[in-house]
């Protein structure tokens, strides 16, 4: 076992220093947070929609859901125009207030500028030889993916679009990444509930990943449909370690396969260090996701 090498890998995908976020705030509500560079950008080019307040940027949009929505897009074009914004999907997420109300839907490529928080779901293939041994079912993206080609994935893993359900996320995203039908997914019960937050290039990434299990019989092979991922393959968890802490997999997908290897109990005596290095990122199910800072 190479946990010595997962808690270093833990280490520098969970720490960060936060002061270098500024709040951001969506009328009177705390929704983000921008580095120093969006914070100056907004400042100078969008005065009339951002503004300094003693506790952080204020975006001073008002109106209704579809209001807030329209006026955001409309920032979010120009900032798609400026240069500022790249790998734009055309595809919204939703952002929550504190009590899980919807406050309005942006594209998906400006979540990460704001800091605002997004959901994912993950599913975790998992399947036993005939002489009992746990297997884990790894994809490997496309080498034509713009973000992280050949890197390696969860069996599934992907964004929950505004106004969709988690259950409808996780159907069609198993559709479609691993040709799983639906009616192996619909009834799945959540395992695993994880927060994954760190600086990127674009600005903050902060999702919510719903995890989730799903035990594979020995005839049953995970197929791509929309050519999103290169291949899957069945590894031992000897293999899935050593494909962390060689930094292989996605960093979120790395979160969720760590999790997953802690449930199954494959650190035996060492795993109290992991459950502490990952105890900013797991959180119990049922946990008010929308109510957590």
């Amino acid at each position: 076992m190479q946990v010595d090498g997962v808690l270093e890998y833990l280490a520098k995908i969970t720490r960060f220093d936060r002061s270098a976020f500024t709040p951001l705030f969506i009328g009177p509500h705390r929704m983000g947070s921008v580095n120093q560079v969006w914070l100056e950008r907004l400042l100078l080019t969008e005065a009339s929609l951002f503004r300094r307040q003693d506790d952080g940027l204020i975006c001073m949009v008002e109106g209704d859901y579809a209001a807030i929505s329209a006026q955001l897009h409309r920032a979010a074009r120009r900032w798609q125009e400026a240069g500022w914004l790249n790998g734009w999907r055309n595809e919204n997420f939703t952002a929550f207030l504190a009590d899980g109300t919807p406050l309005f839907e942006l594209e998906r490529a400006a979540f990460r500028p704001l800091g605002l928080t997004s959901r994912a779901v993950h599913l975790n293939g998992l399947s036993r030889s005939a002489e009992g041994e746990v297997r884990m079912w790894v994809g490997r993206r496309s080498p034509d993916k713009a973000v992280d080609p050949n890197r390696m994935d969860n069996l599934m893993g992907g964004g929950i679009a505004a106004g969709e359900s988690i259950e409808l996320a996780l159907e069609r995203e198993g559709w479609e990444e691993a040709g799983i039908p639906a009616d192996r997914l619909e009834l799945l019960q959540q395992t695993g509930l994880l927060l994954a937050e760190r600086p990127v290039q674009r600005g903050l990434h902060r999702e919510w990943l719903h995890v989730y299990d799903l035990w594979l019989s020995g005839s049953e092979q995970p197929c791509n449909q929309d050519g999103e991922v290169a291949e899957h393959v069945c590894l031992s968890l000897v293999e899935v370690e050593a494909l962390l802490v060689a930094e292989r997999f996605m960093i979120d997908a790395a979160l969720v396969a760590i999790d997953c290897l802690y449930r199954l109990g494959y650190w035996q005596q060492r795993g109290d260090e992991i459950a502490a290095a990952m105890a900013a990122v797991r959180h119990p199910l049922g946990y008010a996701i929308h109510a957590a800072g």
